[in-house]
């Protein structure tokens, strides 16, 4: 009778606490992350999402809890080149060309991706000899991107990875991305793009105040606030009177256009059209914004219980 080992979690995070002084930055978060999934990692500013990315990296440690990536510490595994990570800012000297810094960080792994083959997968080979100082903001992220591949990590991590880039850059960006998932690495990332968490994450984990409020796919996430948006063309709308009709949760307007989030879209609908002299009406499902407003909002604003989470 033969026996498999079973393989570990890509992030297996248990009650982790961090706080730097007075300030709780993470509240006990629990979070596995499988191998082979594209998770976003959402929250508003002071969610706690880079403080608990830095502890993935290994970059501080947990006041309390513990994390281990691929059955490794969090350090051990950055060390066996295991994880790789695409950050905002800093890592690039300005004087060397986008090869040299390749080949640089490849200097530091003894397994590691051909540099042509890393830059290809980033879609800055035609940039190997420009110097980093002369690059974009874009390309000196997809720079970072092909930085972040030369060591073929198993797990890829991405904090804003597509900042300063324009739209067909962040397209070509997430196709990369796509394609090296399909070849089962584990990709974790934070956007504040939530058309890219949308369309691209498997999962999508959402954090507020230090803890993570919702864990689930994007229809699931979705799913957790009910009702629909209300929009019509209203002119001189009086937005105290709409929203203080039943059912309604907030009310936005945009010159003449007024946008309405209700837990009964007939009702309103039927008092748009039959009360005022509303036009253009339109009702949708709750996007992801829309959503990720209402689960972020503080627990007196939203109404909320605090732990929305589906797993």
């Amino acid at each position: 009778m033969t026996s498999s080992t079973p393989i570990p979690a890509a992030i297996d995070a248990r009650g982790v606490v961090k706080s730097f002084g007075s300030v709780h930055a993470v509240r006990g978060v629990d979070l596995t992350v499988r191998p082979g999934e594209i998770v976003a990692f959402l929250g508003p500013n002071g969610a706690g999402k880079t403080t608990t990315i830095d502890m993935i990296l290994g970059l501080t440690n947990p006041d309390a809890g513990s994390i281990e990536v691929f059955g490794h510490t969090a350090r051990g595994a950055v060390a066996r080149g295991l994880v790789s990570a695409v950050l905002q800012s800093g890592g690039l000297l300005k004087d060397l060309t986008v090869r040299e810094t390749v080949e640089l960080t490849a200097s530091l792994f003894a397994e590691k991706r051909p540099v042509d083959e890393a830059l290809e997968r980033a879609g800055i080979r035609n940039l190997a000899r420009r110097k980093v100082g002369l690059c974009s903001g874009g390309e000196q992220q997809r720079l970072r991107f092909a930085m972040a591949l030369v060591s073929d990590p198993a797990l890829l991590i991405l904090d804003e990875p597509t900042t300063g880039m324009d739209v067909e850059a962040r397209r070509s960006f997430w196709s990369a991305i796509r394609a090296d998932a399909a070849r089962g690495r584990t990709v974790m990332f934070a956007t504040h793009y939530l058309d890219e968490a949308d369309e691209y994450a498997d999962r999508i984990v959402l954090m507020r105040g230090g803890q993570i409020v919702a864990d689930g796919s994007t229809t699931e996430i979705k799913n957790l606030v009910s009702g629909r948006v209300v929009q019509a063309t209203l002119p001189d709308a009086d937005l105290t009177a709409l929203a203080a009709l039943p059912g309604v949760d907030s009310v936005e307007a945009n010159g003449e256009r007024v946008s309405v989030r209700t837990r009964d879209s007939d009702a309103l609908a039927r008092h748009l059209l039959s009360t005022t002299t509303a036009r253009d009406l339109e009702i949708t499902a709750q996007n992801l914004e829309s959503v990720f407003l209402t689960l972020t909002a503080e627990p007196s604003a939203s109404g909320l219980a605090l732990n929305g989470s589906l797993r």
